[in-house]
């Protein structure tokens, strides 16, 4: 039987599949890839699709290097570099994504970290969403410990984000004002208040298979089931504005090896999305399970219409992950 066949029945009957394993995918055929990768998610998944909406509560301006971010202090990306919005603003655009069909919505800012104040605010604004809408609030606000982490979920924040970005490996990479391991000490604190973690990373940065290989066993060691995979959109006045853009097969293939790594997680298509030729219809059809509708942080997204639209022709039900 070929080698393919054999991880597949492995994961269907409920396996886990080693690194050297995973290894071997990069080289089969990628129409029989995603054929078997359609299969463990449509097993290992069901017909759930989860749908989320984020907003950029706090743009530019950032003390951090990574070498992708427009956000970056350090970069000459031309981006609308803003202070915390005022919390009006914020509720307006969680109502704004439950009229277009999110389940969740998350508060994104720039920066290390957020200050008391900023903190503050953000926890009133994840109060009033709670009380006011039937969406599931998210929040990334950066390298975060257990006092604040404890705020947030005192608030009813439900699902902290925190991308590895790439393996630890290739990090330093791609950063070096924090690392890798500062990441995954805040996820640990997220975790050890109640909160459940989204976390993944961005493909294109100039890694390779292996890498990315890597992340996701990294992901898989640390139980994440919410996995965004964002795929570099080069921006003019970043260190990465250069990178080879990927292409939509070698995209596809790093879903497929993503879903045979991680058979029950959400694979959530998030930043980069739209460069793909179809929208990441494909992505979808053979092993993602979910999204980030709407506009990113400072790149244009998809309209949640057409996201409904694509979602209901795959046979999907758009529901939470968990």
């Amino acid at each position: 039987m070929p080698v393919l066949e054999v991880l597949k029945d492995h994961i269907l009957q409920g396996g886990e599949i080693s690194a050297e394993a995973a290894v071997v995918l990069r080289s089969v055929p990628l129409a029989a890839l995603c054929a078997a990768a359609a299969e463990i998610r449509e097993k290992r998944c069901g017909s759930g699709f989860d749908l989320c909406a984020i907003v950029n509560a706090k743009s530019g301006r950032c003390s951090e290097d990574c070498r992708f971010c427009a956000q970056s202090g350090r970069c000459t990306a031309d981006i609308s570099e803003y202070p915390l919005l005022p919390e009006e603003a914020v509720i307006a655009a969680a109502h704004a994504a439950q009229a277009g069909g999110a389940l969740r919505f998350s508060i994104v800012t720039s920066g290390g970290r957020l200050s008391e104040e900023e903190l503050e605010s953000v926890c009133r604004c994840v109060v009033r969403i709670r009380g006011e809408t039937g969406l599931s609030v998210c929040a990334s606000l950066g390298l975060l410990g257990v006092p604040q982490f404890t705020a947030l979920k005192k608030a009813g924040v439900e699902r902290i984000h925190n991308n590895l970005e790439s393996s630890e490996k290739f990090f330093p990479n791609v950063c070096t004002t924090h690392s890798w391991r500062e990441k995954t000490a805040a996820i640990a604190a997220a975790r050890s208040v109640g909160l459940s973690v989204c976390s993944g990373g961005i493909i294109g940065l100039g890694e390779t298979m292996e890498d990315r290989i890597d992340m996701a066993f990294e992901l898989r060691g640390l139980g994440i089931r919410s996995v965004p995979l964002n795929v570099l959109n080069p921006i003019a006045g970043t260190p990465f504005a250069k990178n080879r853009p990927l292409t939509d097969q070698e995209i596809l293939r790093t879903v497929a090896i993503f879903r045979f790594i991680l058979p029950e997680a959400s694979i959530r298509l998030a930043g980069g999305r739209g460069l793909l030729a179809d929208r990441g219809y494909s992505c979808f059809k053979y092993g993602a399970n979910a999204a980030i509708t709407g506009d990113m942080l400072t790149t244009a997204g998809i309209s949640p219409q057409r996201d409904r639209e694509m979602i209901a022709s795959l046979g999907f039900e758009v529901r939470k992950d968990g």
